[in-house]
């Protein structure tokens, strides 16, 4: 069963609270793109009167992350994850409803593929864009991903 933006958003209330509760949800996943929302308020705000770069950190690792959870799920494998790095730039204060975009879903199938063939660890760099309401790039988060199969346990 695929993971939908239902399930992740409950996920996120019990395992990232943190997230949950400034307002961070999944709007749409597949394949091969991931989007994630969330509104400036009182809760997730810096006192520039803006979104909190972290907020939005959280935002944008989620549209990467995400994809990579499904395409973990989807190989029907025991593969571990992990951010190892990542990068972020900023154009724009962060106002109103500010919407991330993942697109790399073939780079995570390809990568999995690859961890599961050769039991190498692989690394992806993911990148997520954050728009506000008027299509204006407000920032852009990359983010450095490490799969790695996990060993089979011994019966």
């Amino acid at each position: 069963m695929p993971l939908t933006p239902s399930k992740i958003n409950t996920f996120l209330f019990f395992k990232l609270p943190s997230a949950w509760f400034t307002g961070v949800r999944v709007k749409s996943i597949n394949e091969t793109t991931c989007v994630t929302s969330v509104r400036h308020k009182w809760i997730n705000q810096n006192p520039f009167k803006s979104m909190f770069w972290a907020v939005q950190g959280m935002a944008a690792e989620l549209s990467t992350g995400a994809m990579v959870m499904a395409t973990i799920k989807e190989s029907d494998e025991r593969i571990s994850m992990l951010v190892a790095n990542n990068k972020a730039s900023f154009s724009k204060k962060a106002k109103g409803r500010i919407t991330f975009s993942c697109e790399d879903g073939v780079k995570v199938k390809e990568a999995i593929q690859e961890a599961v063939k050769t039991g190498e660890g692989q690394t992806i760099w993911m990148k997520s864009q954050g728009v506000d309401k008027a299509g204006d790039i407000v920032s852009v988060f990359e983010f450095e991903w490490t799969i790695k199969v996990k060993n089979k346990s011994r019966a």
